[in-house]
């Protein structure tokens, strides 16, 4: 199922939002590459945690999320989308804010989702720049809320309309949100693993790429990535599809 095609009245209201900073605006961004696998004494890369049992599969809902996602009965899927999105921005940003005094300057210079991937930012010049990872999602979390908090772009009054930007709108902040999922897993698991948090982030991820997949939100190349930048997660997403949790 698919929200591209037309815009739609809104239903029933969102609850408040809570207060965030809010700064800087939404850009797409591109990916570069650098050489920073991570082989072990006899040659070989080794595997990342978030690949290995019992971690990997840790979870809080057990199956596949496919109920989860359906769209309610008399809900309106403009809206549908929108709360969803609200949402996991919501709750990712609570996961990086537990592990964000490990995510600094000197430990993530780069946003990093893989072993050889870096994002680039783009500025409002469209100019790409390098960001340390703490400055990217600063950036990426602030330019969310900016868009959340706008009226015009997810409206949170009655019989207030989504403009035809809208879907457009939440593809750019899908992609921005799997950006943050995936450096969380490629730089900081161990820290989640450490909080014996992996069950509740991977629910949370989980969730997250059914619902883009199901609202053709996601965009596969953004899950995989290049042939020679792959993205980390990638490889969680083919496990998970290819044991049940999520559909193919």
């Amino acid at each position: 199922m698919s929200f591209f095609g037309g815009n739609k009245n809104r239903q029933p209201s969102r609850s408040k939002r809570s207060p965030t900073p809010t700064s800087g605006s939404l850009s797409r961004n591109n990916s570069q590459t650098r050489g920073d696998a991570s082989p072990t004494e006899d040659g070989t890369v080794s595997r990342p945690l978030y690949l290995c049992s019992p971690f990997a599969d840790a979870a809080l809902v057990k199956g596949n999320f496919k109920t989860i996602v359906m769209l309610p009965k008399y809900v309106d899927i403009m809206e549908w989308v929108a709360v969803n999105m609200y949402d996991f921005y919501t709750y990712l940003n609570e996961f990086y804010g537990v592990i964000s005094e490990r995510c600094t300057q000197q430990t993530c210079p780069t946003m990093s989702a893989g072993n050889n991937l870096n994002y680039l930012w783009t500025t409002p010049d469209r100019k790409q720049v390098t960001l340390s990872a703490p400055n990217y999602i600063d950036s990426v979390m602030s330019s969310i809320q900016t868009l959340l908090d706008d009226e015009n772009v997810f409206p949170s009054k009655s019989g207030q309309q989504f403009t035809p930007t809208f879907p457009a709108t939440v593809k750019h902040v899908y992609r921005q949100l799997l950006r943050v999922f995936a450096h969380i897993y490629h730089a900081h698991y161990p820290e989640i693993l450490h909080l014996r948090s992996e069950p509740h982030f991977n629910s949370l991820f989980a969730h997250f790429l059914a619902f883009g997949w199901k609202y053709e939100i996601l965009d596969a190349k953004d899950i995989k990535g290049e042939p020679g930048a792959p993205v980390g997660v990638g490889l969680l997403w083919e496990r998970w599809k290819n044991t049940g949790i999520l559909e193919a």
